[in-house]
């Protein structure tokens, strides 16, 4: 997989090549490897993150109610048979959102879950993470404490 920088040179040769703007190439990238994910791992893949770290001060970046409305609809076609790799990156927030929609994916995937931390999950992302069969870090991956 490639680092960051990598990925930045694409977005921006992809948004040069093809003369989109910065987030539309965002998007165009990032779905790209997360169908890489798909095609590694033969299971759903979901992708939950905010910009915390590179936005700090930006509007709501932890984890809330309204979240579990996102996760229905990111959902709601997917061959549940498959399980599910959710991809972790949040401050964490909330715990009863947490709670819920751990609930939620649970039903949903029958438990069959796993979280991928790519860097940090802290707090209710770290809940959310506990509550996976299984938890994928890397080296420099962090989970945090848990604060009731």
């Amino acid at each position: 997989m490639p680092n960051w920088n990598d990925v930045l040179t694409e977005i921006k040769s992809y948004s040069i090549e093809h003369a989109q703007l910065a987030q539309g190439a965002i998007d165009v990238i990032r779905r790209k490897y997360l169908k890489e994910l798909h095609k590694h791992t033969k299971r759903n893949v979901i992708a939950y993150y905010s910009g915390f770290l590179s936005k700090p001060g930006v509007a709501q970046t932890d984890i809330i109610d309204e979240d579990k409305n996102g996760f229905m609809m990111a959902v709601h076609k997917l061959d549940r048979q498959l399980g599910l790799d959710l991809i972790l990156h949040t401050p964490g927030g909330n715990i009863s959102a947490a709670q819920s929609i751990t609930d939620y994916l649970q039903k949903m995937f029958n438990r069959d879950i796993r979280a991928i931390v790519p860097q940090i999950a802290m707090s209710a992302g770290t809940m959310l993470a506990c509550a996976c069969t299984s938890i994928l870090l890397s080296k420099h991956s962090n989970l945090g404490p848990i604060d009731p």
